[in-house]
């Protein structure tokens, strides 16, 4: 799918695709008010809008991002409610039936010419990965509605096992849905050496896992019927 993407405004890649792909298998969208937070090109919420969802929001803290999605949904006739702010901002009290994220989650510090050639703000999740990521995990429950789903996709190299972790001590049926190997990015590869001679990537390797992270909020009769 082409998409107009000016420049700074991360491209859809291989991690869009998995979510896009983990969202149509779990049979979640069809009917339901859907939010894609971090929504650069718009990629994720048109797949969700034309997955059946009844309402799509999309967000971004990028105005360039904002412009792209709004152009892009207009130029396939498929409506969107784009909003900027950080995060959850912009929804402050509203519940969603679906989640979808692709958040920046490549450990910060590449460098400056991999910063120039991508636009960090779309990728760089900080110390670890793990700055968007944490901030997620901890928000996205409350706007969850009582039968509510969050997709989540990053890196292996983010902590998948956190993510699982915080996730459930929120209250959420949380669990690895799918998984893809992918090459690295130019990104990456401008961090490979480094994180080889910290032992982080085998010598030689030049891909990651990918990993999409399913959360269900357990509705009332579910939690009484475990108990």
């Amino acid at each position: 799918m082409l998409l107009m993407r000016p420049l700074g405004v991360y491209p859809p890649q291989g991690d869009t695709s998995l979510l896009c792909e983990a969202a149509e298998r779990a049979a979640v969208l069809a009917g339901a008010r859907v939010l894609d937070v971090g929504t650069g090109t718009g990629a994720v919420a048109l797949a969700a809008a034309r997955g059946g969802a009844s309402q799509v929001t999309a967000i971004d803290v990028s105005a360039r991002a904002v412009m792209a999605a709004r152009l892009n949904a207009t130029l396939r006739g498929l409506r969107l409610r784009v909003l900027r702010g950080d995060l959850f901002a912009p929804v402050a009290g509203e519940t969603f039936g679906v989640i979808l994220a692709n958040p920046p989650y490549v450990a910060g510090g590449a460098p400056r010419a991999a910063h120039r050639l991508r636009g960090a703000r779309a990728w760089d999740g900080g110390h670890g990965g793990r700055l968007i990521l944490d901030r997620i995990c901890a928000q996205a429950p409350r706007h969850l509605e009582p039968d509510g789903t969050l997709l989540l996709v990053h890196s292996e190299f983010s902590g998948p096992e956190a993510s699982l972790r915080a996730l459930r001590r929120a209250g959420l049926r949380a669990s690895v849905v799918a998984r893809r190997p992918e090459p690295f990015g130019p990104v990456m590869l401008s961090k490979a050496a480094a994180m080889e001679r910290h032992g982080l990537i085998r010598p030689g390797q030049r891909h990651e896992e990918l990993v999409v992270i399913r959360a269900d909020r357990i509705a009332a009769r579910d939690r009484a019927a475990a108990s």
